[in-house]
């Protein structure tokens, strides 16, 4: 190697490797300060890219628990709410079953329509004065509401809320009487029958309609049966209804005979020598533990009913001197009527009425045997009045609806709360592992690194060194000039 006084390479080697221990001694004690093994993007540019998107979605999962949470919270104080609503309507409910019972005046039921009033105007305050940070969550302008529960758009569960406010709950009915309860099948026909025919009656809920098979004579009850089997959730109830009226004592030779029929089994009453009204009452009522057909005078007629819905009629033989008007009642007002006067052999059938109901709205079609109405009217809770006998029976069906409504919506609140319970859950096991891999990628591994700090420091000190030794190289030039 020829001696080199104006370029001294071994210095220079000596300065590179100085420059690079020194560099590298640099990132060790940076990352050993930050805890970070990626401090800029020279260190790793996709390293560095990779633990930034691993940071968004490690702090979104954060927030994303919370808001899930925030729902929770929501949901758990809506339901507190609909649990002191069903609370309330419970209590309504007995004082209707109360009121509908017989022993009680009609100042006793004014006393238990004046709490029912108490308690539908706390309803409503429930439904107005709930809310969570300042939002109303019970009086139906919350409607759905969705809560970010991922790190990323669109990731939400959504949460419904209807109003619980007197007005808002209660039950949907079908109030109109179809053809069949709206008269007295064949009138005076030797072999009348209550008129209803073969029909296909499809009833939607819910975007699912189910069709019921009605057949030929059906009573109403044998109808109701087969509507409640269907498992729609509307529920059916039926009732026969009928008011009569002697005007003229029967008498004489022929016979006169009411026949109540279930659709299976059929019982006859001997009426013959029904002479008045109140005869006529306690003829039916005498037989009412073997019929289920009860009877009650009251303002100078009598009304005969049949609780489930079974088919009453009255046949009559010729010989029989007498007269009776008769009305369908079953519906709730005289739609069908007929008369039984025994002039000659006569039979006159009323069928009974059907009612549907249900906590949600419904349709029906093909119905024209049962109801005209074509879908559910809803009846509110605040329209509820137990001042009489009738408003405390039908306080019952509106109350139950509004119970189950108020059920079904706690039931989707419970869902929710469960299912943001699981998403936090699974959210706290994501954040954890990918705050793992981050952790993998950008944080320092200090066992390595303090290896490294030791290496690069001796390598610092050796080039310090052995550049000294390579500047006094050029000197060696001096001797020779001796």
């Amino acid at each position: 190697m020829a001696i080199s006084v104006n370029t001294n390479v071994t210095s220079m080697k000596a300065q590179n490797q100085l420059n690079g221990a020194n560099s590298r001694l640099s990132t060790s004690m940076e990352r050993l300060s930050s805890g970070l093994r990626i401090n800029s993007a020279k260190d790793d540019a996709a390293g560095l890219q990779i633990s930034n998107r691993m940071t968004s979605q490690i702090n979104g999962i954060g927030v994303a628990m919370r808001n899930a949470n925030d729902g929770i919270s929501i949901a758990q104080t809506a339901e507190g709410a609909m649990q002191e609503s069903t609370n309330i309507l419970q209590r309504m409910r007995d004082l209707s079953l109360q009121s509908a019972n017989g022993s009680n005046s009609a100042e006793d039921r004014a006393a238990m329509q004046k709490e029912l009033n108490a308690l539908q105007s706390e309803l409503t305050r429930i439904s107005d004065t709930t809310s969570f940070g300042g939002q109303k969550l019970l009086d139906g302008s919350y409607g759905t509401q969705s809560f970010q529960v991922g790190a990323q758009a669109n990731e939400t569960i959504s949460v419904s809320l209807k109003s619980v406010g007197a007005a808002d709950i209660g039950n949907y009915t079908t109030t109109a009487s179809g053809t069949a309860a709206g008269d007295f099948g064949n009138g005076f026909s030797a072999a009348a029958v209550n008129g209803v025919a073969v029909s296909t009656v499809g009833l939607t809920q819910g975007g699912k309609t189910t069709n019921v098979a009605v057949s030929l004579g059906d009573t109403a009850l044998e109808a109701a049966a087969s509507i409640n089997k269907a498992g729609t959730g509307i529920k059916a109830t039926a009732q026969t209804v009928v008011e009569a009226n002697i005007t003229a004592a029967f008498t004489g030779t022929g016979s006169l005979t009411m026949n109540v029929t279930d659709g299976t089994t059929s019982y006859a009453i001997d009426l013959t020598n029904v002479k008045d009204n109140d005869a006529l009452t306690k003829s039916i009522n005498n037989s009412s533990g073997e019929t289920g057909v009860s009877a009650k005078l009251e303002n100078g007629k009598v009304t005969i009913t049949s609780s489930t819905g079974q088919d009453i009629g009255f046949t009559t033989t010729a010989g029989t001197a007498g007269t009776m008007a008769l009305a369908n009642m079953s519906s709730g007002t005289a739609i069908g009527t007929a008369t039984v006067d025994g002039s000659a052999a006569a039979t006159s059938t009323a069928a009974g009425s059907v009612k549907l109901s249900s906590a949600a709205d419904f349709s029906l079609s093909g119905a024209a045997e049962l109801s005209t109405s074509t879908s559910g009217a809803f009846t509110g809770v605040n329209t509820i009045n137990i001042s009489t006998a009738a408003g405390a029976q039908d306080a019952i069906a509106i109350i139950d609806g509004a119970i189950s409504g108020i059920d079904s919506s706690r039931s989707d609140l419970g869902a929710v709360q469960n299912r943001m319970s699981f998403t936090i859950n699974n959210l706290n096991s994501i954040q954890s592992n990918v705050t793992d891999a981050r952790s993998r990628i950008q944080d320092v591994d200090f066992a390595s690194e303090t290896a490294q700090l030791t290496k690069q420091q001796i390598l610092s000190q050796t080039s310090s060194a052995m550049l000294a030794q390579a500047n006094q190289l050029p000197q060696t030039a001096l001797s020779l000039l001796g």
